[in-house]
């Protein structure tokens, strides 16, 4: 799989998350990131043209610098200072609770050891911080969840770790965070990969 993931998922991770429906969640999300910003799991930078001038710097990191690459984005032209960091979600290379705003994006899904990374996103988030969040997860059928859990092995192989079928909110308030606002409903395309949760969230 050495090669795939260098090559081949890299690029098939970018087509799949440029998609107009996942652009336009972005932008219900990422236009409320304020001041020190720490996006976990950049990728492609797909989220950029989504910030405001309310941003001061923003901080990106992500385990695959092949994906960061496919960016076509002059990060020098941001309105806001820009710094990308090869690092995981589980160990982020950052001071304690030094930023306003965490945004995270169709990246949950992929993270092996999430109460080691919502740990560390508490670590470096300021204690009146916000966690904005926009995810793909656990459908509400049965049906479609029992799908979903049949598949997600496979899925999860090829998809570079991506999980079909991770409760999104539960995850997030079984960490350490109150949702203070959880919006849902599928995106067009095939159902099991498509019902999205996006919102706020802030440390209890």
């Amino acid at each position: 799989m050495g090669l795939y993931n260098k090559f081949i998922l890299p690029k098939a991770i970018h087509w799949a998350c440029s998609q107009k429906p996942s652009m336009l969640q972005r932008g219900k999300i990422i236009p409320l990131a304020m001041g020190s910003v720490l996006e976990i799991g950049i990728g492609s930078g797909l989220n950029l043209p989504y910030y405001t001038q309310k941003v001061k710097h923003l901080t990106a990191i992500d385990p695959s610098e092949e994906l960061w690459k496919k960016s076509n984005i002059n990060t020098l032209s941001l309105p806001f200072e820009f710094e990308f960091i090869k690092a995981f979600a589980e160990n982020i290379p950052l001071a304690n609770n030094y930023f306003d705003t965490v945004a995270i994006t169709y990246t949950m899904c992929t993270i092996p050891d999430l109460n080691k990374a919502f740990s560390e996103i508490r670590r470096v988030l300021k204690p009146t911080g916000k966690l904005l969040f926009c995810e793909h997860g656990k459908a509400p059928e049965k049906g479609i969840q029992k799908y979903q859990n049949i598949v997600n092995p496979f899925w999860k192989r090829i998809g570079g770790g991506c999980n079909l079928n991770r409760n999104i909110p539960v995850l997030i308030e079984s960490n350490g965070f109150t949702i203070k606002k959880l919006e849902t409903m599928y995106l067009p395309g095939w159902k099991p990969a498509s019902y999205n949760y996006w919102g706020i969230a802030e440390v209890k």
